[in-house]
């Protein structure tokens, strides 16, 4: 199990730079911020962009893996992403991982584009996906799609690496499929649920699909599954014993990654901090 932490992009870098230090000497695999411009968990709250935070990120870290959690095309372009997704992984020396999703409110609303359905919503994800893909992989890229228009995009120089890895984020089945056929990995924050064990169980109806659909991959790559314990009904930082407990069930369903998020003073993702340092103190191995 390879273990993440999620820092919100909420303070001054001033202030946020010592957590992301501190996640890489506390011996985390991957440190995460999202992607928004309005966050509608603290809509009143400062914040701040996640491209240039996980780029200052790489600045003062060496190892730790640093991920979009998640990028969506609520107010991005594909060719435009793929320009910046560049620059941050050769900053990065390879270190970055780019999770996409299918964006909600209310960056959805701020551009002043037309109402989409939650159906156009996984379209337009889908479209976005698979263009970005082409975009880091190819030279000269030219698609007219439903959503995104390119004309001859450049990969100057060839890409930074043999691949960025692409996270595909997915609650339902239509996006789980997708991820499982076409993603570098699949991160779920899960189904709204009223108590774990019923959060645990629509994970578990989400993982059988991936399976299912994974086994008929062609290029054969693993699908790595990214579980973000804290969306569930419970903060997995509450106590130790719920933190084990919780990885223990996501491992028996074969996730290989959990992600959580450093403890705020307030909700949301309140708890408290001498838990995370305790669970860190025993290694995350």
């Amino acid at each position: 199990m390879r273990f993440g932490i999620c820092i919100l992009p909420e303070q001054q870098w001033r202030h946020t730079r010592p957590l992301w230090q501190r996640a890489e000497e506390m011996g985390f695999h991957h440190a995460w911020t999202y992607d928004h411009l309005v966050w509608g968990g603290l809509p009143d709250s400062s914040w701040f962009s996640c491209l240039p935070t996980l780029t200052a990120a790489a600045g003062v870290t060496s190892r730790i893996g640093l991920g979009a959690f998640v990028i969506s095309p609520n107010f991005r372009h594909p060719a435009t992403l793929a320009r910046e997704v560049q620059t941050v992984a050769d900053i990065a020396d390879g270190r970055l991982l780019v999770g996409l999703g299918a964006g909600g409110s209310p960056d959805d609303g701020i551009l002043g584009q037309p109402d989409v359905t939650v159906r156009q919503r996984v379209d337009r994800l889908q479209e976005f996906a698979l263009l970005l893909d082409r975009m880091l992989i190819d030279d000269h890229v030219s698609a007219q799609g439903d959503y995104f228009t390119v004309r001859d995009m450049r990969l100057v120089g060839g890409p930074v690496r043999d691949r960025i890895p692409l996270i595909l984020a997915g609650n339902g089945p239509r996006s789980v499929r997708f991820a499982a056929r076409h993603g570098d990995g699949w991160v779920t924050t899960g189904a709204r649920a009223d108590d774990l064990d019923d959060w645990f169980a629509g994970v578990a109806r989400n993982c059988r699909i991936l399976d299912e659909t994974a086994a008929d991959r062609r290029d054969g790559r693993v699908v790595d599954r990214y579980l973000s314990i804290d969306s569930s009904p419970r903060n997995s930082l509450e106590s130790i014993a719920l933190f084990d407990d919780m990885v223990g069930r996501a491992s028996e369903l074969g996730f290989t990654d959990v992600i959580v998020h450093w403890p705020r003073t307030t909700e949301p993702y309140r708890a408290h901090l001498d838990v995370l340092e305790s669970i860190a103190a025993r290694g995350l191995g």
